[in-house]
């Protein structure tokens, strides 16, 4: 038996290529490409200046974001700060308001006294009637704010007044009671002498001076007592004074300084 045949046919490439003949065109070749339109130098620079200077809706957007993001920026700046200068502001408002007031009606005064037709006097009177109106409102509001500051200076006047009278009260009893402490004293020694009267009468001369220089002991001890109360007494209403006063002073100067703020 013989082998069997496993040859295949060979095709060169380039051989079948040229068989075929040319390549239809399917695009722009390499020629193309090289020779295509170019402009010219000028119309680059023309190309140039424009992109440098923008287009006139770009720049009008860029303004009207930047106007937007200010006026956010100044309320976040406001909210941020506080009301402190939101007060301020507004006071100094309220000022200038008041200056024009004045001001006009000075003029309208003036206006009102030169002229002589019915129209400027009746402008000037609605004028008038409306800045008297806002007085009226401004009077009002001020009162009300002096009501309240009256109340609370009264109702701590009234708790020092208090304060006071209780000291006063006490003082007066410690008082009362060393006077009756006193009288006590006096009608004991007062029935001690006449029991020695008595006693002498009845008794020796000697044991009668022995007891007058007991009884007189005893007066002498009742009489330290009653001055070393006395002088801590003293020394108590002073020491309260000295409290009082004090308070006083430091109330004296929270009120000044409540008004400095106030007249701010």
């Amino acid at each position: 038996m013989g082998k069997r045949d496993n040859r295949v046919a060979y095709l060169n490439p380039i051989a079948a290529a040229r068989a075929r003949g040319p390549a239809p065109n399917s695009g722009p070749t390499i020629q193309d490409y090289l020779g295509r339109p170019r402009p010219t130098w000028e119309e680059v620079k023309e190309q140039l200046e424009k992109k440098r200077k923008g287009s006139k809706a770009l720049a009008e957007f860029e303004d009207k974001m930047n106007e937007r993001w200010r006026k956010e920026l100044e309320k976040n700046r406001e909210r941020l700060l506080g009301g402190g200068e939101k007060k301020e502001k507004e006071k100094e408002k309220e000022k200038e308001k008041k200056e024009k007031k004045k001001k006009e009606k000075k003029k309208s005064s003036r206006h009102s006294s030169s002229s002589s037709s019915s129209s400027s006097s009746s402008d000037s009177s609605s004028s008038s009637s409306s800045e008297s109106e806002d007085e009226e409102e401004k009077k009002s509001v001020k009162k009300k704010r002096k009501k309240k500051r009256s109340s609370a200076r009264k109702t701590s006047d009234d708790s020092d007044t208090e304060s006071e009278a209780d000291s006063k009260e006490s003082s007066k009893r410690k008082k009362k009671k060393l006077r009756e402490d006193g009288d006590k004293d006096k009608d004991e020694k007062a029935s001690r002498k006449k029991r020695k009267a008595e006693r002498s009468h009845k008794g020796s001369s000697s044991e009668s001076s022995a007891d007058s220089e007991v009884d007189g002991d005893v007066e002498s001890k009742k009489r330290k007592l009653s001055s070393e109360e006395k002088d801590k007494t003293t020394d108590k209403s002073k020491k309260k004074k000295k409290k009082k006063h004090k308070k006083h002073s430091r109330k004296k100067k929270k009120k000044k300084a409540a008004s400095g703020s106030d007249s701010n």
